[in-house]
């Protein structure tokens, strides 16, 4: 992992201080397009109902998102059941959700407002493939060995993905192709494949006339879409809270499936697609300009930060690294123990080094990451510096001293 890659994903943590009652209430979401709309609903509602409340998008991935609710930096966040009990509880087997908020509580966290959809894994292939060879199930597949299936590469290793699925349904002598998921849809309809793997609420799901093939066998675990959120919400924002709940049971796999294609496929701002869904307006969604299309709400914010990590952790390592190098060079008795310092130090992948720098610094802010940034930068610095000074030629120090120069002139003058 190159350190300018681990200072974008560092650029995506956050952690704050714990928040007072009397701030509005904070909706996180991660960076896909459903989580973008269903936290903006979620914000709407709250503000709907008099109550404040604010959007903070793209915060980053489960754990991330985990980690701001646990230190107060966000209060709610829309998640999916599945993850809950696979990334959050650690659990392999199926949680109601009683469940879950049984072995959330310790935590104090709780899932709640099951808004009526799951986002899971499916099959499915071109709607009129499926009328003209009556395939409206899994199971139907066994009996189509001619139909060719075109799996996303994640799927095709997940334990939840091609490998069970292939066992449980039968489907032995079946060789899927590997694909990235993007492309999935453009090589359906371009006819070079049959089959590709899903998610039920994916945006081009109706667009494209797919039809999504029926678990039978119930092997996909199901992804409810439920609000996680701190345990104290409910009694600290009352009147927020309850405009959420009445979300409950409100939104179906084809509404979602909707909503995602409005704001992935027409443009529209993920504010006024929920603005569309909760309500009528008077006003035209506006669609997103060409900058808007390309890039996330928050890309401004992620930029800044992914700068100041990469800069003020390249500072540090020139700070520290020119003087180790200057000893290096000028102590050859030290030089093989720092090169071979900080060699080591270089071989540990940037991301492992902020799973050992997180629980060290208490943080999973800025922190980790300028350390783990400065520790990977500092190799090609001390040893650059170390080959750089060993490659000033005696004569030109001797030259030096030679007019009087102090030993600290010939360093900055000649030598750096």
């Amino acid at each position: 992992m190159r350190p300018a890659t681990a200072a974008f994903l560092a650029g995506l943590l956050i952690a704050a201080p714990a928040v007072p009652a009397d701030q509005p209430l904070r909706i996180g979401s991660k960076r896909f397009t459903e989580s973008y709309v269903l936290g903006e609903i979620l914000t709407q509602s709250a503000r709907q109902a008099g109550a404040p409340a604010e959007h903070l998008p793209g915060l980053g991935n489960t754990a991330i998102l985990q980690q701001a609710l646990e230190n107060g930096s966000i209060d709610a966040y829309p998640e999916y059941t599945g993850t809950i009990a696979r990334e959050i509880l650690q659990v392999e087997e199926p949680l109601d959700l009683a469940a879950i908020n049984t072995r959330l509580a310790p935590m104090g966290l709780a899932a709640g407002v099951p808004l009526g959809f799951s986002n899971g894994y499916a099959l499915g292939l071109r709607g009129a493939e499926a009328s003209k060879r009556g395939v409206r199930s899994i199971s139907d597949l066994a009996k189509q060995p001619g139909l060719r299936l075109g799996l996303s590469h994640e799927f095709l290793g997940r334990r939840d993905g091609w490998p069970g699925l292939q066992s449980a349904y039968g489907l032995t002598g079946v060789t899927p192709r590997g694909l990235d998921h993007g492309l999935a849809y453009e090589a359906l309809a371009a006819g070079e494949i049959d089959v590709v793997d899903l998610y039920t609420t994916d945006a081009k799901i109706g667009r494209e006339a797919i039809t999504v093939l029926a678990d039978d066998r119930g092997y996909f675990p199901r992804y409810d879409a439920v609000i996680l959120h701190r345990i104290d919400v409910p009694a600290k924002y009352p009147r927020a809270w309850a405009a959420i709940a009445a979300l409950t049971g409100r939104i179906d796999e084809a509404t979602m499936v909707g909503l995602n294609a409005r704001a992935e496929l027409d443009r529209v701002d993920f504010a006024a697609v929920a603005r569309e869904y909760l309500g009528p307006s008077t006003q035209k969604p506006a669609a997103r300009s060409l900058v808007q299309a390309i890039f996330a709400p928050d890309f401004g914010r992620l930029l800044a930060t992914h700068a100041g990590l990469v800069f003020g952790s390249l500072a540090i390592a020139v700070i520290l690294g020119v003087p180790l190098g200057i000893v290096a060079a000028r102590y050859r008795r030290l030089a093989q123990p720092v090169l071979l310092l900080a060699g080591l130090l270089q071989t540990i992948p940037s991301l492992a080094m902020l799973a050992f720098l997180i629980p060290i610094t208490g943080s999973i802010g800025a922190w980790p990451a300028i350390i783990a940034l400065f520790l990977s930068a500092l190799l090609p610095i001390v040893r650059n510096t170390h080959a750089g000074v060993l490659g000033v030629r005696d004569s030109m120090r001797q030259a030096a001293r030679a007019l009087g120069l102090a030993p600290r002139d010939v360093l900055l003058n000649v030598e750096l």
